[in-house]
């Protein structure tokens, strides 16, 4: 699998990630819904044997759970993975996620991490999100610290804006942002891209398959029958108005992934990958088996006509929700 350089680091990333969010399984707030651990662990394992060489977690997916199942796949491995997690994220006994960004709560965090991961060191640790903002500083110096104690290789951020980077930036390099990047959530290209290039800052963008939404295996009657601790049914691309012109959107793309031998899924992702500022794109999974869909998009060049194509439909999208 092709990899890229992240920013200005060590680190060379396969360009598609294994994202293990739904992993972490149900039981919290912003839960996928019931997952088994050994068909996890057998998923890490495959999308490693297919060239895959980062993992991406998080404390707060399954409140430990995720980064517990990630420690157990890889513990046995003599080459291990490039780990990416996050912190600033805590929980009540309730299982209630809140943002808190002070020196001792990420000291916990990051052994907590550790523990559970079953590693000496976090190759890339990421504040999950600028919450509360004011005290980004605080984090990032702490950050710092850990890379200085050998505890962290990289230190990056996720849901960042231009304007909070620029605030911790003089503090220590930013090694990487990590923001939603989709068809359906364009937003990255207006200004943050080219910020990123500018800056030699790596570029890691999650949801490129908006959940799901961009498979074409979701009907209005899938998302109607949605567990009801997927936290899918409560997001505002699975509700109308946006519904409707999603999933119209989703039959306008069936053909150009068609026409070009993909898959939707395949469409979705070389679509993120198709800018040069982007160095690798989190790919979800819950199964083996989406390992062998999802890896041959790493691969797929975008034709131009392909992405005037994509962009046609992308115009309609907007102008059926913002008629004006």
């Amino acid at each position: 699998m092709q990899t890229r350089k992240l920013g200005w680091t060590g680190l060379n990333l396969s360009t598609i990630g294994l994202g293990t969010w739904a992993i972490g399984g149900s039981g919290w707030k912003y839960g996928w819904g019931r997952q088994d651990d050994r068909e996890s662990i057998s998923t890490i394992r495959h999308a490693l044997e297919k060239g895959i060489n980062w993992i991406d977690t998080a404390p707060v997916y399954g409140l430990g759970h995720s980064e517990e199942v990630v420690g157990r796949a890889i513990k046995e491995l003599r080459d291990k993975p490039i780990i990416a997690t996050k912190c600033g994220l805590v929980w009540d006994k309730d299982g209630n996620p809140s943002g808190c960004l002070k020196k001792e709560s990420i000291r916990s965090e990051v052994e907590g991490s550790l523990g559970r991961l079953k590693i000496d060191v976090i190759d890339l640790y990421q504040i999950h999100w600028p919450d509360p903002d004011e005290d980004i500083e605080e984090v990032w110096s702490t950050l710092a610290d850990l890379i200085k104690e050998g505890k962290v290789r990289y230190a990056g951020v996720s849901n960042f804006s231009i304007e909070q980077l620029k605030r911790i930036q003089p503090i220590h390099p930013v090694a990487s942002l990590q923001p939603p990047y989709s068809m359906l959530e364009p937003g990255i290209e207006e200004k943050l891209l080219d910020y990123c290039s500018a800056n030699n800052m790596g570029v890691i963008v999650y949801s490129p398959m908006q959940k799901g939404l961009l498979t074409g295996k979701f009907t209005r009657g899938r998302v109607q029958n949605l567990p009801g601790d997927d936290h899918r049914r409560e997001d505002l691309h699975f509700q109308e108005p946006e519904l409707s012109a999603n999933l119209k959107l989703v039959e306008g793309l069936r053909s150009i992934a068609e026409k070009s031998g993909r898959t939707l899924a395949q469409l979705a992702i070389a679509w993120v990958l198709r800018r040069s500022e982007v160095t690798a794109a989190i790919v979800g999974a819950r199964h083996p088996f989406q390992i062998e869909e999802t890896v041959v998009a790493a691969e797929s060049m975008l034709s131009k006509e392909d992405i005037a194509a994509i962009d046609l439909l992308l115009n309609k999208r907007q102008q059926a929700l913002n008629p004006s």
